[in-house]
């Protein structure tokens, strides 16, 4: 059986996954049925996907972070408890991260071996150049974009999908969350 590869991402309306200048996390447009619902997607069994620079930046932002940051919110510890394969030519283990194991090697042979290999669905969360080349392979079953209701056109930071393939995408599920932020997600398939 083949696991279930998601590439889960934080979006603005204008395709950034993050934004300089004065926005906070979540561009401040967090409530509580967001904060339940990330909770929520890490009750079941799975393992984590990550690339190397998001892995530097989770292990960053968590040791510059205080208890009471957005930083630390439920969801994200219960992320980090998580197993966690960190796709990487240049980190060497031990990780900071409480079950994670560096893989070398190309991420398209590395996911490929974990998802004929695994017995609990895959998810990755951000490592967009990664995920890029995943999903221009075929190897991202899900695509669940978190989509929030800003367009950081002067501020926008790391765009999504900037030199991506072309994709058709099947929408399969879809949710409003806090009344404005919206969880599509899609089956992706190469156009």
């Amino acid at each position: 059986m083949t696991a279930t590869y998601t590439f889960d991402v934080f979006s603005s309306l204008d395709g950034y996954g993050a934004a300089g200048g004065d926005w906070t996390g979540y561009w401040g447009k967090q409530g509580p049925e967001l904060l339940e619902h990330r909770l929520s997607l890490y009750d079941e069994e799975q393992r984590m996907v990550l690339g190397a620079n998001t892995y530097r930046l989770f292990a960053q932002m968590l040791a510059e972070s205080t208890e009471d940051s957005d930083v630390r919110d439920p969801w994200v510890t219960r992320m980090r408890n998580l197993p966690a394969t960190v796709v990487s030519s240049t980190l060497q283990g031990p990780l900071d991260w409480p079950d994670a194991t560096v893989e070398s090697g190309d991420a398209l042979d590395v996911v490929a071996r974990l998802k004929k290999e695994s017995d609990v669905p895959l998810r990755s969360h951000g490592s967009l150049s990664m995920n890029r080349a995943l999903m221009g392979s075929g190897l991202v079953d899900r695509l669940q974009v978190t989509l929030f209701p800003v367009i950081t056109g002067r501020t926008g930071l790391d765009p999504i999908f900037a030199g991506a393939a072309d994709f058709d995408l099947e929408l399969i599920e879809q949710r409003t969350l806090d009344g404005n932020i919206q969880e599509l997600i899609y089956l992706p398939r190469l156009h």
